[in-house]
């Protein structure tokens, strides 16, 4: 074998390890964007006993991330042009950690403060994931769009099951059983340290001065994937919030209406991995967002009209709508983009706008069932939400790209 052969051989041994650890990084990084959050509601209950908070006060601990989610995510970009995407996420991932520690300590201002930092943490990793994945895996976006909706909602899924047996159980207390998600970030911060080495050397996004930057605040099929991430979210966290409300009004034990919630999450799982990489291998994603729609419209229908034996269906309908919805939003920042830069402006565009849709949609959807004193406007109205996802969506998984639009008139 000759000098230059060996040379070859070390490179593309180094590449595929170095893909590798950049694979699990994400991985890791995934495991923590959703389950410092889900780990919260079963405790809610605990929280307000132990800290003597009342249920309006309460209430905001699973709002605070969605406003902070809102406020920052355009912000996000900024910031990584000036630090890089490596360097941002691993600074995010340390403030995640100083989040749940400080949320750990007994007492209302550090329970606040904790879950601001966790938001604002949270926030950056979420917008800037998507334009990660577009740069290093631009032939696989939709695999590894799969694979980091998987990883996330999986670990979502286990941190809303296994809080209150580490707090009661395992006797852990709320505190432990929130700040024990401390360990998962610290461990993903030491699985991100190779690419803080390898950033110099990386593929970086690179910012043309002479190029007029895409608007695209002014672009439809921004709009389009704005709302359609604003819509999904919206019906998710209404999900999250009442579904188990709705089925013990229908006669469901409130055991069985936690267990239907966790059934909801697990039909998610499968969904999110398949749906990434049928769409990034369309033309348009038309079709999915028509099969996404429909899945709603069923869904809901049947927890409005349907009885006890169409339950466990609409459950499930409305959880493979969710990770359809969710995985296609997540597709369309890196297919409705041509670089990475414009995948991370639409990414924290859509995810500003989203998340403060999906911040007042549990309240408003709570407030008409306390006006109406049942739930057929409330699922009247989820339904209509999800007709205007289905109008976001054709617009969202169109063929052609953000601020396309602007550059045609221009050509014409």
């Amino acid at each position: 074998m000759t000098v230059k052969s060996t040379k070859i051989k070390i490179q593309q041994e180094q590449s595929i390890s170095g893909a590798l650890l950049l694979i699990i990084g994400i991985i890791f990084i995934s495991t923590n964007l959703r389950s410092p959050l889900t780990s919260v509601g079963p405790l809610i209950g605990t929280l307000r006993d132990n800290l003597g908070i009342p249920n309006s006060i309460i209430g905001l601990i699973t709002t605070i991330p969605l406003l902070a989610f809102a406020l920052f995510s355009s912000l996000a970009p900024k910031l990584s042009r000036q630090l890089g995407l490596e360097r941002l996420l691993f600074i995010s991932l340390i403030i995640l950690t100083l989040g749940i520690a400080v949320r750990s300590i007994a007492g209302e201002f550090m329970l606040f403060a904790g879950t601001v930092l966790i938001g604002l943490a949270i926030s950056v990793s979420n917008v800037l994931l998507p334009s990660l994945i577009k740069r290093d895996f631009e032939d696989k976006v939709g695999l590894m769009t799969g694979v980091y909706s998987v990883s996330m909602n999986l670990c979502g899924a286990i941190a809303s099951g296994i809080s209150v047996p580490l707090a009661v159980g395992m006797h852990l207390g709320w505190n432990g059983a929130l700040g024990i998600w401390g360990l998962l970030s610290l461990v993903s911060i030491l699985l991100w340290l190779p690419q803080l080495r390898r950033a110099g050397g990386a593929k970086t996004i690179t910012y043309n001065p002479h190029k007029p930057e895409t608007n695209l605040w002014k672009s439809k099929i921004a709009w389009g994937v704005t709302f359609f991430m604003g819509l999904q979210s919206l019906i998710f966290y209404v999900l999250v919030a009442w579904l188990p409300e709705i089925l013990i009004d229908k006669g469901v034990s409130s055991s069985t209406a936690g267990w239907m919630l966790s059934l909801m999450q697990l039909a998610i799982l499968p969904i999110t991995f398949v749906v990434p990489i049928a769409a990034g291998r369309m033309k348009n994603q038309k079709s999915l967002v028509i099969v996404t729609a429909v899945l709603y419209f069923f869904g809901t229908l049947g927890l409005l009209y349907g009885g006890s034996y169409t339950i466990i269906a609409s459950v499930i309908l409305l959880g493979i709508g969710v990770g359809s919805s969710f995985s296609l939003a997540m597709m369309f920042f890196s297919l409705r983009t041509r670089t990475a830069p414009e995948s991370a402006e639409l990414s924290g565009m859509a995810q500003a706008v989203g998340y403060l849709l999906a911040a007042v949609g549990p309240a408003i959807f709570g407030i008409l069932h306390g006006i109406t004193k049942g739930w057929t406007v409330p699922l009247l109205i989820l339904i209509i939400t999800a007709l205007l996802l289905l109008l976001a969506g054709l617009i969202a998984g169109s063929k052609g790209f953000a601020g396309s639009e602007k550059i045609k008139q221009a050509a014409e």
